[in-house]
């Protein structure tokens, strides 16, 4: 065993909670136009509008989510899929390579969401802790010989 694998758990849980902090405050400044707002204009994106304002709710929900450890790989997968989606319909038609089409962000935030999917939420996560106690509550299995 490596040296560093003991902090594997411990780093990916900051990774999954820093990016979900990350994408979160992305959507509440989109949804409510604080923070600056949609792209700096500092308003917010109009109600339901197509794909910005949808985007922007996926971001809020699903950056929660993935901040605290809850319902983690579904909210990354979801996550990731409108990273890709906003990569390939929004920034690549105006360049094919991130640095020149704007779409740095996307791309890692794709990238970086799928790799939660994968990876799963860690030890420090409200998954972790709803698992542990769903085992805990099982009831154990009588030992003896069947009937």
């Amino acid at each position: 065993m490596y040296r560093a694998d003991r902090f594997a758990e411990p780093v990916l849980a900051l990774f999954r909670a820093v990016t979900g902090f990350l994408f979160m405050i992305h959507g509440v400044a989109s949804v409510f136009g604080v923070l600056g707002g949609n792209r700096g204009t500092g308003r917010a994106i109009e109600f339901a509008a197509w794909p910005g304002w949808w985007a922007a709710v996926i971001q809020l929900v699903c950056g929660a989510l993935v901040l605290s450890g809850l319902f983690t790989r579904v909210a990354a997968v979801l996550a990731s899929g409108s990273m890709a989606y906003a990569y390939f319909v929004v920034h690549q038609p105006d360049g094919l390579l991130p640095l020149r089409n704007g779409g740095e962000a996307a791309a890692m935030y794709c990238w970086a969401f799928l790799l939660i999917a994968v990876l799963g939420p860690g030890a420090w996560a409200l998954d972790s802790l709803r698992a542990r106690r769903r085992v805990a509550a099982t009831p154990r299995a009588i030992s003896g010989k069947a009937s």
